[in-house]
């Protein structure tokens, strides 16, 4: 049975069901983030807690919400909390939506770890949260506009996969995980080629095409409305007689009202139902809305990542 254009963009742009610590290359990444940011601080241990404390004393915490938002990190923090001794109880879920006032997490143990962890605990917790908090707002915008458009992440992810996990929870879409999984042809691999968009998008496609048994999608960047035409007719042409695999066409920096047009001219031309349509550049929350009632299926946007606000949480000692 054929796909549904709806089915061909969850293929494409949701993978966040991958990013669990049953995978061994996203638990890497746990790894490295949690222990890397806890050595930076911890260092050659904490002078604080050393003047103050001469024996194994043990406690309890909570880590608690300060404002409302959506909970991510906590299957991470939980992870991390553990390998160092202490003993977890979940009061909330990744996904949920959290009030100000509401405990999220208890931990109990020795006291020095519980202070020694604290502030990268918080760090961890605090940003995926607003990660997610930022993804659930800006897709519940669209929603609006556009019931079947989303919000998806880009590579300016500090947090590399950790950020990538925090948009999934928060309902995004992931995009592509790494440069390992994905053929996104952008502006300077088109300069390389040729030197208009034009010319250069049919060869970057059909090179890209004869590889595409290793990659989960393709996409190419285009500028306008000849980039846009030269790239829907070359997947269709590539299309004919081929096995479905998803082709994908990025509108950069292109405003709403050209995407329309453009959309308007896929869709004369016979060519809308051979890509899909992703808008990206330099978009905030002021225009987003405009972009989902253009008609794209995605909406890429690096603020999900690169700025979020992180959400106020403090870890208290009962």
């Amino acid at each position: 049975m054929e796909k549904t254009r709806q089915e061909w963009l969850k293929q494409t742009f949701f993978r966040g069901e991958a990013l669990t610590l049953e995978d061994p290359l996203y638990l890497r990444w746990v790894q490295i983030f949690t222990e890397g940011l806890l050595e930076a601080d911890l260092g050659q241990g904490d002078l604080t807690v050393q003047a103050l404390m001469s024996g194994r004393e043990q406690g309890r915490a909570e880590m608690v919400a300060n404002e409302a938002g959506i909970l991510a990190g906590l299957d991470e923090l939980v992870w991390f909390y553990r390998r160092h001794g202490l003993a977890l109880e979940r009061l909330k879920a990744d996904g949920d939506l959290v009030h100000p006032g509401e405990a999220v997490l208890r931990a109990e143990g020795d006291l020095k770890t519980l202070l020694a962890l604290e502030r990268t605990g918080l760090n961890l917790l605090q940003r995926m949260s607003g990660i997610a908090t930022l993804t659930r707002r800006l897709q519940e915008r669209i929603r609006h506009r556009s019931p079947t458009t989303f919000v998806v992440a880009t590579r300016k992810t500090p947090w590399g996969l950790l950020d990538k996990r925090a948009v999934h929870l928060g309902g995004g879409g992931t995009h592509r995980l790494g440069l390992w999984d994905t053929i996104l042809i952008k502006n300077n691999h088109l300069k390389a080629l040729a030197s208009s968009e034009e010319e250069a998008v049919p060869l970057a496609v059909k090179r890209a095409w004869s590889h595409r048994g290793q990659a989960v999608f393709i996409e190419v960047e285009v500028t306008g409305l000849p980039g846009a035409l030269a790239a829907a007719r070359t997947f269709r042409e590539l299309q004919n007689g081929q096995a479905p695999f998803p082709c994908v066409m990025m509108l950069d920096n292109v405003t709403p009202e050209d995407a329309e047009r453009i959309i308007l001219a896929l869709r004369d031309q016979g060519l809308y139902d051979h890509v899909l349509i992703e808008a990206s550049g330099r978009i905030a929350g002021e225009s987003i809305e405009a972009y989902a009632a253009a008609g794209v299926d995605a909406i890429s946007v690096g603020a999900l990542t690169h700025s979020a606000k992180a959400l106020d949480l403090h870890q208290v000692l009962e």
